[in-house]
């Protein structure tokens, strides 16, 4: 795509023109190239929507490249004997620069689409720059592109740790991997700059400009991009449902609660709790429309597996959509199913599987004055089974699931402390990533990607408070009981009324007495297997290890709810950096652990570096 020239007509070559205006919406195809003359485009309210179509076209094909990234680093996915080379290095850390899930085409690729389609609007719509003028449908366009935008570069800069800044004028990827590839300057030939009359008239100059090339680490990219959404989005998402009578398209674009979810993300990166509490609770507190981001019953329970049958605006908050009869697939199914013709090329570690198994309902404890004294009177059982088997993972023995009688035996048998029974009931038996093969048929290949959804909010926010120190009751202090809240029963606000939130784990039954969230003076050591108590640690009056273990018990409930949603890897990253001071090796401990025994010290070893944790694709 080339600059726009106000002297003489400019062929734009530009990927993904291809549109079916039928009662099926159809992604275009990004692989086809059109020639349009500049003069004749953009006439037609559908041909700013066949761009639009085309971002999303692009966004689609970095989903398998989040998911392995995001999971296959961390500590709940693990390779089988079946996975690719490709696999195999980002699994062991040996990343080769020719590894196609290190590969950052893909992120230029839609950076090139963002910067073109923004260009456009500045210099057909001018109107989108002005922040005083009434919000019309191309403002819309203009926050998708900008949320896009900034999406891909804070996605990337997570991967690579220090990524290329690209200059706005930059459109095509041929400009962009010659200017990636310059010694440190790119002298971009025709770029003009436009006042705020835009195309048609006032053009200031024609000119030639150097640029030099930068590498933006991660605060460069939050600060840039936070304060560009910030102040120069009037609104975000065009909602075609008048045109296609689906009431799930805006999910399915950028809106401003999936911009507000970007930011919040960006600012607790950045470790600016206030600023992310402040784009995070407009989303959970969404009362002007009726149930929507609040968690309530409707995925409560049994229903919680429905949050991956299908879209739904009371827990979705921007979805990346397929669908196969419009040919818009993915190969989830083919990396984590074991049933012919899929490869089942990953698989979910054990540690994974103790997450869920190893989490107790309907239990009750003796509370004694001498904490050595205090016993389980009723241990309960072991399992978080609305959200772990059959839902986050399956076992599978050949061709076919275990039985529900088989599980509860297995899990009954190593509540008694009968390890080895219960072993031999496992024996044979492989695990599996369920999360996405939910409701489908063998061959459909199309499972919706959710990037953010309001359980995942709700515990940023819980994480918020755990550190956010704010004024109350005249003292500047965390509260981290209003974190507890959000994870039990969801009465999460610091002031004010009750919301009307079940929280994380209530609305899975989860959030009540001793299954709930326990942060006090004397904290109970129970036996993973067995709950029985075994030990205690003295907290009182130590506000730091009280802190830092309710993040561990928000880490573990991110597990539960999001696992292989793509964050894991980004999460322990998070944690790792703010607990840097009091535990320099936080994710080389939680990583090395999935791997065998000869392996693990190499690979703590190797992660004990913060460099290490970063694919060094520009060094």
């Amino acid at each position: 795509m080339r600059k726009f020239n106000t002297y003489s007509r400019i062929v734009i070559v530009f990927t993904g023109i291809m549109v079916f205006f039928s009662s099926c919406e159809k992604f275009f195809d990004p692989e086809q190239d059109l020639k349009v003359v500049e003069d004749q485009m953009y006439d037609d309210w559908y041909e700013y929507r066949s761009i639009e179509m085309g971002m999303y076209a692009l966004q689609q094909q970095l989903v398998e490249q989040i998911i392995v990234l995001g999971e296959l680093r961390g500590d709940l996915l693990t390779v089988t004997n079946n996975a690719s080379v490709d696999l195999i290095e980002i699994n062991n850390f040996n990343i080769s620069k020719t590894n196609k899930y290190a590969s950052p085409t893909n992120f230029f690729k839609l950076i090139a689409a963002c910067n073109h389609f923004i260009q456009v609007l500045k210099t057909k719509h001018p109107e989108v720059l002005d922040m005083e003028e009434p919000v019309n449908n191309f403002d819309k366009l203009y926050g998708e592109a900008l949320c896009m935008r900034a999406w891909a570069y804070f996605y990337a800069v997570r991967i690579y740790g220090r990524v290329p800044f690209i200059h706005e004028s930059l459109a095509t990827m041929e400009e962009i991997e010659q200017y990636i590839n310059s010694p440190g300057t790119y002298i971009d030939s025709v770029y003009i700059d436009f006042d705020w009359g835009g195309y048609y008239n006032d053009t200031l100059y024609n000119h030639p400009i150097e640029l030099e090339k930068k590498l933006y680490d991660t605060k460069m990219i939050i600060d840039y991009f936070t304060n560009q959404l910030e102040y120069e989005v009037k609104d975000v998402g065009v909602n075609h449902y008048y045109i296609n009578n689906d009431e799930t398209w805006e999910i399915t674009i950028w809106n401003r609660w999936a911009m507000r979810a970007l930011l919040g993300l960006m600012y607790l990166t950045d470790g600016n709790y206030a600023k992310a509490i402040e784009h995070f609770e407009p989303i959970i507190y969404n009362y002007t429309e009726e149930d929507r981001y609040q968690l309530l019953p409707y995925f409560g329970y049994n229903s919680w597996v429905y949050i991956f049958t299908g879209i739904d605006n009371r827990e979705h908050i921007y979805t990346i959509w397929f669908d196969k009869t419009n040919f818009q697939q993915n190969i989830l199914q083919e990396l984590f199913e074991i049933r012919s013709p899929h490869k089942y090329m990953l698989k979910p570690t054990s540690v994974a599987i103790d997450y869920w198994e190893t989490e107790w309902r309907g239990q009750q404890i003796r509370i004694d004055p001498r904490p050595w004294e205090t016993e389980m009177t009723n241990v309960g059982f072991p399992s978080d089974f609305y959200r772990g088997v059959g839902r986050s993972y399956m076992y599978w023995r050949g061709a076919l699931p275990i039985t529900d009688a088989e599980y509860v035996g297995m899990l009954t048998l190593r509540a008694d402390g009968d390890m080895r029974s219960s072993r031999a009931i496992m024996e044979g038996i492989d695990t599996v990533v369920y999360k996405y093969s939910i409701g489908k048929d063998l061959y459909d290949q199309d499972a919706n990607f959710t990037m953010y959804r309001a359980g995942g909010i709700h515990l940023y926010i819980a994480e918020c408070y755990t550190w956010w120190e704010f004024e109350s009751g005249g003292e500047i202090k965390p509260s981290p009981i209003v974190a507890v809240r959000i994870l039990n029963d969801g009465d999460q606000q610091p002031y004010g009324p009750s919301s009307p939130q079940m929280g994380v784990r209530g609305r899975i039954g989860l959030g009540n007495g001793y299954d709930g969230v326990q942060v006090s003076d004397i904290l109970y050591i129970h036996d993973p297997y067995t709950n029985e108590v075994i030990g205690y640690r003295d907290l009182e009056g130590n506000l730091l290890a009280k802190q830092l273990h309710l993040e561990e018990e928000i880490l573990n409930e991110r597990v539960r709810e999001l696992a292989y949603e793509g964050e894991r890897f980004y999460d322990l990253i998070r944690v790792a950096k703010r607990r840097w001071d009091h535990d320099p090796t936080f994710l080389a401990r939680k990583v090395s652990a999935k791997y065998p025994e000869y392996q693990r010290q190499e690979i703590f070893d190797h992660l004990s570096n913060e460099e290490n944790w970063y694919i060094k694709y520009f060094e």
